[in-house]
C-alpha cells in the first residue's frame, strides 16, 4: 500500500473560490530575502536588509520626488519616426510599437513638472524598459524641450539617466542629439538656472559622453553601473587590466567624476537642501 492515501476524491475547491498569489505581490532581494513590494515602495525602492536600489522608471521617480505625486506631463505623445527605415530582425516601426504596448511608455524619456517640497522643478526621467533607454530623436528633442521650458519659467531642471547609449537604429540622428541637448544646457547655464544630473544604473554610451555629465552638480545613486564603452572594448583598446569595479559610481565618485553619492530615500530632502543653496 502507499505511504500517501487521498481520503476525499476530487478537488471540493471551485474554480470561482480559488485564491491565487497576485503577480508582483512579494520581491526576492539580491541577497535572497522576501519583502513585500508595498514594504519596498514605502522604502523608496530599496531594500531595507542590504540598501540595495532596485532598478525603477519614471513612474517611481515622480512618486518619490513631485509632491503627492502631481505634476504636468510635457510633450507625452511625441514618439519615434523611422528616417532610415531600419530593419533588422524586424522593422523599427514594428519594435517601437511593441514596445510602446509592452511598456505603455511612448518612448524612453518622461519629461514633467511639478513641486518638491514646494519648490518648483522640471524633471526629465529616462526609462531602460523602452529599448534599453537608448537616446534617440525623441529623447534628445524631449530633453531639450523640457530644458526650454526650465528656460521660460526660470525654474531648475533635473535629468535622471538610465540608458544603454544612442539608438543604434537612428544612427546618426541619435548621436546629433548628444550636441543638442548640450547645446541647450548650455543656455540654461548662460541663463544661471541649476541643472542637476543624476546619474542611476545603468549610465552608459552617447549619454554619459553628453548631458548626463554636464550639471552643476553630477550625482549618482550607490553602486551604479557608470560609464562610456564596456570594458572588454576598452582593455581591448589600451591593452591593459582594468582596476576592479572601475566603472561603478563609487571608483568615478573617487576619481572626481562625481560630486556625491546620494541614497535614494534621501534623494527629495537632499534635492531640496542643494537647490535652496544655489538660489540662496
Amino acid at each position: 500500500m502507499a505511504w500517501f492515501k487521498r481520503t476525499d476524491k476530487g478537488i471540493k475547491t471551485s474554480t470561482a473560490e480559488k485564491k491565487d498569489t497576485p503577480d508582483g505581490l512579494w520581491f526576492k532581494t539580491p541577497n535572497g530575502n522576501i519583502i513585500h513590494t508595498r514594504e519596498l515602495k514605502n522604502n523608496a525602492y530599496v531594500c531595507p536588509d542590504d540598501d540595495f536600489h532596485v532598478k525603477i522608471g519614471s513612474k517611481e521617480y515622480f512618486e518619490i520626488l513631485f509632491d503627492g505625486n502631481k505634476f504636468k506631463e510635457l510633450d507625452k505623445d511625441m514618439k519615434s519616426g523611422d528616417p532610415l527605415n531600419f530593419t533588422d530582425t524586424k522593422p523599427y516601426t514594428s519594435r517601437i510599437e511593441a514596445t510602446i504596448r509592452k511598456t505603455e511608455l511612448n518612448d524612453a524619456v518622461r519629461s514633467a513638472v511639478g513641486k518638491m517640497n514646494g519648490l518648483d522643478i522640471v524633471v526629465s526621467c529616462m526609462d531602460f524598459n523602452f529599448i534599453g533607454g537608448s537616446m534617440g530623436s525623441v529623447v534628445g528633442e524631449k530633453i531639450a524641450r523640457a530644458i526650454d521650458h526650465s528656460l521660460k519659467n526660470k525654474i531648475p531642471f533635473l535629468m535622471i539617466s538610465k540608458s544603454g547609449g544612442a539608438r543604434m537604429m537612428e544612427a546618426g540622428f541619435s548621436l546629433m542629439q548628444m550636441a543638442k541637448t548640450s547645446a541647450k544646457l548650455a543656455l540654461l547655464d548662460q541663463a544661471g538656472i541649476p541643472f542637476i544630473s543624476l546619474l542611476t544604473d545603468p549610465t552608459t554610451g552617447g549619454v554619459t559622453a553628453s548631458y548626463a555629465m554636464l550639471g552643476d552638480f553630477n550625482i549618482a545613486e550607490p553602486e551604479a553601473l557608470i560609464g562610456f564603452a564596456g570594458p572588454r572594448v576598452i582593455r581591448e583598446t589600451i591593452g591593459k587590466d582594468l582596476p576592479k569595479g572601475f566603472q561603478s559610481s563609487e571608483f568615478v565618485l573617487e576619481h572626481g567624476f562625481l560630486d556625491f553619492i546620494i541614497d535614494r530615500r534621501q534623494l527629495k530632502n537632499r534635492l531640496t537642501t542643494l537647490l535652496n543653496l544655489l538660489h540662496n
